[in-house]
This record gives structure tokens, C-alpha cells and sequence, in this order.
């Protein structure tokens, strides 16, 4: 069983990546168990964000670690709130917060209840790193496509997975099962491709 190092403290996310890696031997430990203090986000893109947080998860626990930083792009706020998801509207904003800050910012734009002409995708850059000073990182990319609804929907997954209209299955992201949505999601994607690039490693 290999031993990795997750670079979060959010719990939803800790949640979804555990249930996707169980059947893969692999055991996914919280930076929590290593008191891993956060590092400071100051990059101006996800995959920079992702590798200072995978550094400093495997430079206090020494472990292997994975990261990622993802976040929403909605055309209409020319891709807000981007790498500033988790907290736009404020530092200690909760998901209910967040949420209702993007409503009111597309309250002038058009669109029907399942949010046509409100189109945004999700994006997730994850980051696996040996080591803290490992020269070659694997950076795998997710991107699920959606549109934004007028109101919330469902009241499964976290962030703004209530607002987020899946097409394909004709519901709120918030609606899906947690299997469907792992499957769908732009963190299923850019795990699956990590998994893959694992298995390629010598």
C-alpha cells in the first residue's frame, strides 16, 4: 500500500479523492495527520498554486504528495472566479457565500433557469511530486464543461457544485450520485490521468 500526503484541508475534496484512489492501493492521508500548515497561495495560475502546495506537503511529511488547485471560469466574468474560488467572496467565505456573490454578479445576464448564455467550466490542475525536490512533478489537467443556473439545486458535493448544470445529465452537479459525479468530474479526469502516469513510473 503506497502512502501519500494530500496537500488539503478541505474536507469535500479529501473526500472525493480518497473514494476514487481506494481500489488503486493506495492510502491518501490528510496533511492534517502531519500537521502540515498551509502554504500561502500566491501563484497567479492553478498549476503554480498546485506545486507550492505539493511541495510543502512533502517537505513536512516526507512523503510522496498530491495537489491540486482547482477552481470555476464563467465566460461572462471573464473566467471569475478562476484561482480565487474557494475565496471570492472573502477569505472565511463559506460555499454558501461564494455562491451567492457569483448569482448576484450574472444577475444581469441572460439566461433561462438551466443557465443558457451563463456558461463557466470547472478546471483542476493536480501535481504529484516525489519529494520536495523532485525536478520533474507529473501535472495532469481536468476541465468539465457546464453553465451556471439561476439558483442552487441538490445537496450533494461542496463549492458550487449546487449552481454548476451538468448538461449531460440534466441536473445540478449537487444532484449527481457521488460515483456519477467522480466519473464526470474535472478532478475524476485529472486523477485518472495521474493514476496512469503512476503506473508508467519505473
Amino acid at each position: 500500500m503506497k502512502r501519500i500526503v494530500l496537500a488539503s484541508g478541505n474536507a469535500g475534496k479529501a473526500r472525493e479523492i480518497s473514494q476514487m484512489l481506494a481500489n488503486h492501493r493506495i492510502e491518501v492521508l490528510p496533511q492534517s495527520t502531519f500537521n502540515v500548515t498551509e502554504v500561502e497561495e500566491t501563484g497567479l495560475t492553478f498549476v503554480e498554486n498546485a506545486l507550492l502546495k505539493a511541495r510543502n506537503a512533502a517537505a513536512h511529511s516526507g512523503l510522496p504528495a498530491i495537489a491540486d488547485d482547482s477552481g470555476l471560469e464563467v465566460d461572462a466574468l471573464n473566467g471569475a472566479p478562476g484561482i480565487y474560488s474557494a475565496r471570492y467572496a472573502g477569505s472565511t467565505a463559506s460555499d454558501s457565500d461564494n455562491i451567492a456573490k457569483l448569482l448576484a454578479a450574472l444577475a444581469d445576464t441572460a439566461g433561462d433557469a438551466l443557465g443558457a448564455q451563463r456558461t463557466a467550466r470547472f478546471q483542476c490542475l493536480m501535481v504529484y511530486m516525489e519529494h520536495a525536490d523532485d525536478p520533474t512533478p507529473i501535472i495532469c489537467q481536468g476541465t468539465w464543461e457546464g453553465r451556471i443556473l439561476l439558483e442552487p439545486r441538490g445537496t450533494q458535493g461542496f463549492g458550487y457544485d449546487p449552481v454548476f448544470f451538468v448538461k449531460t445529465h440534466h441536473c445540478s452537479a449537487a444532484e449527481l450520485p457521488p460515483t456519477v459525479k467522480n466519473n464526470l468530474s474535472h478532478r475524476g479526469q485529472a486523477l485518472r490521468q495521474l493514476l496512469t502516469a503512476l503506473r508508467a513510473r519505473p
